[in-house]
């Protein structure tokens, strides 16, 4: 049971004596944030690195430092320890409860949280907010508001948009369909952000129905389904059903930009990643050149672990590649200073997937002139016996290399999708560990085990350095 004894209001006289009031515990939900910390301040960024550093020492060691909260539970001081507390199983929180409601001296508290924010770093912005705050503490909703609101305000002429068309919500009939889809993307929990294409596939192993009253509205491989799968998926991220960052679209790169809050956030992130970027080249003993070539960019974060394993890099074709991708490769491939390049390539099993690997190992051929060693490592024909891949798509009769690929393989077709993650990390591997000296690459992952101990002992050493300085890590 929560301790809730407080004191009178007129045992705190003063703000200066907030010390003495003492310490109860409250459960982490009947704690409240404060509006107007967000309105005067910067909200909390929960991928600040602080934030982060700050909830594994809660969760390590506890709350140091008691909240400071109203009798009716808004908090006065504490809101970055309570929002990474929340990220950690501690359920009860020191607090000091005052003995006022906010609803009932509005003035105090705005004033209050004030002053236990006055030692935080702050923007210049956040320093004008303050004084809006302490020159009228009557008036300061008002005040935040309009300044707000005054900053935010745009000269240039914003376009016109025209009608409305608000996302119908999710009716009980589209609850299977969901159900499944929500399943899918849970299973593939350590592959996100994934595809929809890779949703697609999977539910084409244990079709649902698309409409729970249409009995014959089972999930097939066709656009109509497609369809269907792409808007229910929006409408589920937008309330909130699929997290966003579940599902990605890497053909439409998004640029950032590495910013900082202040110049102590950049230099923590510096030492914390201080000697920590090292990858020892575990392909340098390897007597040829080996580089991965996926068709779709759709692929590329299911093989990124397995690039990154085994140090080979890896080029996404889009399709039939421009030339830049080629021509990067091979000024690799020239400085490496081996003899031949050994190309693992990824693709469909239909008459373009296999003319993107044929055209494409030519070119780096004939373009460069080098002695190539192209390998498929997925998708081929024994994979559809192999991991039971049932057979939806034919040969496209449109392709130009149609009657080549049904003379070679028949006319059933497959995409790499097909393959569940595991399954081509697994082909893949295979592949690579086929091609390279496996004792070769292992005894440079034990040579990179030993740099990485002699890296932590100079880390250290660099730490101690800055110690005798002055400097804090």
């Amino acid at each position: 049971m929560e301790h809730t004894t407080t004191l009178s209001p007129s045992e705190v006289n003063t703000e200066t004596e907030i010390g003495q009031v003492p310490i109860q515990y409250l459960g982490w939900s009947k704690i409240k944030p404060s509006p107007e910390n967000d309105l005067i301040y910067t909200p909390i960024d929960p991928e600040d690195p602080e934030m982060m550093r700050l909830s594994v020492s809660i969760g390590e060691n506890g709350l140091m430092e008691p909240l400071v909260v109203t009798s009716d539970g808004f908090i006065l001081s504490g809101h970055r320890r309570h929002r990474a507390a929340g990220w950690t199983s501690l359920d009860k929180l020191p607090c000091r409860v005052l003995p006022f409601k906010k609803t009932d001296d509005p003035d105090r508290f705005v004033r209050l949280l004030r002053e236990f924010n006055r030692q935080r770093d702050k923007s210049i912005d956040e320093k004008l907010r303050e004084e809006l705050v302490t020159t009228n503490p009557e008036e300061s909703y008002q005040s935040l508001i309009d300044h707000r609101r005054k900053s935010s305000a745009l000269v240039v002429q914003p376009m016109e948009l025209r009608g409305s068309k608000k996302r119908a919500e999710i009716s009980p009939a589209k609850q299977p369909f969901l159900d499944a889809i929500e399943k899918v993307v849970m299973d593939l929990r350590k592959f996100w952000p994934i595809s929809e294409r890779q949703i697609h596939y999977n539910l084409l192993n244990n079709p649902p129905l698309t409409h729970a009253s249409k009995p014959d509205s089972f999930y097939q491989n066709n656009k109509r389904s497609s369809k269907s799968l792409s808007e229910l998926c929006t409408r589920a991220r937008v309330a909130g059903l699929i997290p966003m960052e579940a599902i990605g679209d890497e053909t439409r790169p998004i640029v950032l930009f590495d910013v900082h809050n202040d110049v102590r956030q950049f230099i923590s992130r510096e030492l914390d990643d201080l000697f920590r970027g090292y990858w020892r080249n575990l392909m340098r003993s390897q007597p040829n050149h080996i580089e991965l070539l996926v068709e779709k960019n759709t692929l590329t974060g299911i093989l990124r672990p397995i690039a990154a394993e085994y140090c080979i890099p890896m080029t996404s074709g889009r399709g039939f590649s421009s030339f830049p991708p080629r021509a990067a490769m091979a000024e690799r491939f020239r400085r490496s200073g081996k003899d031949k390049l050994v190309l693992i390539i990824v693709s469909d099993l239909d008459p373009d997937g296999e003319q993107i690997a044929q055209s494409f190992a030519a070119y780096m051929r004939d373009d460069f002139d080098i002695k190539i060693h192209p390998v498929k490592a997925a998708i081929r024909p024994e994979h559809a016996t192999r991991f039971n891949i049932p057979t939806h798509l034919e040969a496209k009769k449109s392709s130009v290399n149609h009657a080549w690929f049904v003379r070679k393989y028949g006319n059933a077709a497959y995409e790499v999708e097909a393959l569940k993650p595991e399954q081509l990390q697994q082909v893949v591997t295979e592949t690579i560990d086929s091609l390279i000296d496996c004792d070769l690459f292992n005894a440079e992952r034990e040579l990179e085990k030993k740099d990485s101990a002699e890296l932590e002992v100079r880390r250290k050493r660099v730490f101690s350095a800055l110690g005798n300085l002055g400097v804090q890590q």
